[in-house]
Parts: C-alpha cells; sequence; structure tokens
C-alpha cells in the first residue's frame, strides 16, 4: 500500500514480524520504504502519526538520496543498457559491451582490449536459448568464483580462520555474510566492482569467524588486512543501484542498498 503525502515524500508501508521498531530505507524500485512492526505488536496497530513524524525529521535525508537515486538511475540508462556499443562495469572499469554473432551451440564471452579501451566481446549463438543476460550472468559468476576464492585463499590464513563452505548467490539486501558455523556467501555481483571493494567484503566476512557482531574489536580484525575498509564500504554503497541494475533491461528493477553482513 503506497500511503503519505504532500508535502512529505510518499512511502510504502510495510510491515515484519522482525522489526521492533520504524525503519526507513530507500529502495530503487519503489522508492521509498517505512518498515514497522506488526498491528498485533503493542502501539503500533495504528502508526501513521508516528510514521509521518519520522519522515518529515528525516525529510531532508529522504530527500537527498532519491534524488541521488534518480542521477544514478539516468546515469545508467545512458549507458545503453544491454546492447551493442553500451557500457558496463567490470572489476571496477568500465567496459565496451560488443555483440557479434557467432555459430556453434553455447555463446560465450571474452575480456579483450578494444582500441578505445577495454571490451567484454560477447559471441552470441542464434540458436542458444540463454538470453544475453544469462550469458554475461554466468560469465561474470565464473570469474567471481576465481577471485573471490583467491582472496580467501589470501586472507583467511593470516586471520586464522577456515570457512566451512562458500556460497555466490544474488542477494538482494547485502554483499556478503557469515554464519556462526563458518559458511561465507557472497554476491557475484562484487566482480563488477573494483577489486578492493570485493577484497573488502571478503575480509569482512573472515573477520566474522574470528568475531561475530560489529562492535570495536571486529573492526580492528578487519582493519588489520584492509585498512582503507571504509572506502570501499562507501564506494559500494554509492554504487548498489549501479551494480544490481547492470544486466536488467529495466533499470528501476534494480534493488536496494546492499551491504556486508
Amino acid at each position: 500500500m503506497r500511503i503519505g503525502g504532500s508535502p512529505l515524500p510518499p512511502y510504502v508501508l510495510r510491515r515484519s514480524a522482525r522489526s521492533r521498531r520504524l525503519r526507513i530505507t530507500i529502495d530503487p524500485e519503489v522508492g521509498l520504504v517505512v518498515t514497522v512492526p506488526l498491528a498485533t505488536r503493542r502501539g503500533w496497530a495504528h502508526p501513521e502519526r508516528v510514521i509521518d513524524d519520522f519522515v518529515r525529521s528525516r525529510e531532508a535525508w529522504i530527500r537527498r538520496h532519491l534524488e541521488r537515486q534518480a542521477r544514478q538511475r539516468a546515469e545508467l540508462a545512458a549507458r545503453g543498457g544491454l546492447a551493442d556499443g553500451a557500457s558496463i562495469r567490470y572489476r571496477g572499469e568500465l567496459h565496451r559491451l560488443r555483440i557479434v554473432p557467432a555459430p556453434g551451440r553455447r555463446s560465450t564471452v571474452a575480456r579483450v582490449g578494444g582500441e578505445t579501451g577495454d571490451e567484454l566481446l560477447v559471441a552470441l549463438v542464434p540458436r542458444d536459448r540463454e538470453r544475453l543476460d544469462r550469458v554475461l550472468e554466468a560469465w561474470f559468476r565464473e570469474r567471481a568464483r576465481v577471485v573471490i576464492d583467491a582472496e580467501i585463499a589470501r586472507h583467511a590464513a593470516a586471520l586464522t580462520v577456515t570457512p566451512r563452505a562458500v556460497a555466490l548467490r544474488d542477494p538482494r539486501s547485502r554483499w556478503g555474510s557469515a554464519s556462526r558455523e563458518g559458511r561465507l556467501m557472497f554476491s557475484w555481483r562484487l566482480v563488477l566492482a573494483p577489486p578492493e571493494a570485493l577484497e573488502t567484503v571478503v575480509v569482512h566476512e573472515l573477520a566474522h569467524l574470528r568475531v561475530f557482531g560489529h562492535g570495536p574489536r571486529f573492526w580492528a580484525v578487519v582493519a588489520t588486512r584492509r585498512p582503507d575498509h571504509l572506502a570501499w564500504r562507501r564506494w559500494l554503497r554509492g554504487h548498489s543501484l549501479e551494480l544490481h541494475g547492470a544486466l536488467s533491461a529495466d533499470v528501476g528493477a534494480a534493488v536496494s542498498d546492499a551491504s556486508a553482513g
């Protein structure tokens, strides 16, 4: 349900069984989202006045982020989407997307050097039933597995931790996560970001195998491997819409700002 009105920004109200308080987020798909506890929780049956007061108190922050989101969406659309000659980010650098027809049974992707910069050359087989976005995603996932495994091997020994399992997924709300059982998860989209940003997330999740939670001791462990982790966490927050919308024909379908867990 979309509610709210002038002069405040409109918002989408969501109720969550896990929520214990009011929370606001900016979702690129629907805009401002206000999450509150279930109506059965004491004091939350009719939260309209509390929501309006809270949104009003954060109005400057909300409008600033909505404006930034609109600029990012326009910049991403201007790169051309998923078409020949468009630009797409890989390992932090913009690459020209070059699509050529090819014989055979399966489409392929290769990174090549072009006259004006690096390119991602997609040899698209007409009879291949996979869409272009799926072909690119499969290639990005393969590269993400290689570089993430390499960063884990580089940092795990220094942190004296050993992950039990490592999975690549495409989560909506975070770049990585770690369980108490030693299972790590990473977004494959990290391979689109600069190597330092990907490394920061890997170090973050490995550090959770030493210290669970985000207290001072945890951040001290992270800083031993990436002293500049704050800068790269900011980069990921600032480019979240871009990374999540990279393979989307509709930029507005990108998902919300993500974080490491």
